[in-house]
């Protein structure tokens, strides 16, 4: 099961996710992540756990824990939506010109 788990205090890093969830159950992998300009924690995670049932139960206890400082909430995650690109066409700005026939 995926699970997602948001407002991380920035210094959780991968390993900090692991230990929590191991408690648990076996994890598969835990993935902070990070910005791609800054390399610094976004301040949220995803955590994989073969078991359904751990799974679950990490997702009950840890929703609302203090880790770090601060109170994460952890939810089963939901696959990413797709981004629809801007399709139309047109709409763009035009600037006018009022003085096109003037002679400035």
């Amino acid at each position: 099961m995926n699970i997602y788990v948001s407002n991380l205090s920035f210094n959780v890093r991968d390993e900090d996710l692991q230990e929590y969830f191991a408690e648990y159950g076996e994890v598969s992998s835990a993935k902070v992540i990070m910005d791609k300009f800054t390399n610094k924690s976004r301040g949220f995670a995803f955590v994989e756990m073969p078991n359904e049932e751990a799974a679950k139960k990490a997702i009950q206890e840890l929703d609302g824990a203090a880790v770090d400082g601060r109170t994460i909430s952890v939810s089963v995650a939901r696959p990413r939506e797709e981004r629809g690109g801007n399709k139309g066409g047109g709409g763009g700005f035009q600037r006018r010109n009022n003085f096109s026939n003037s002679r400035y």
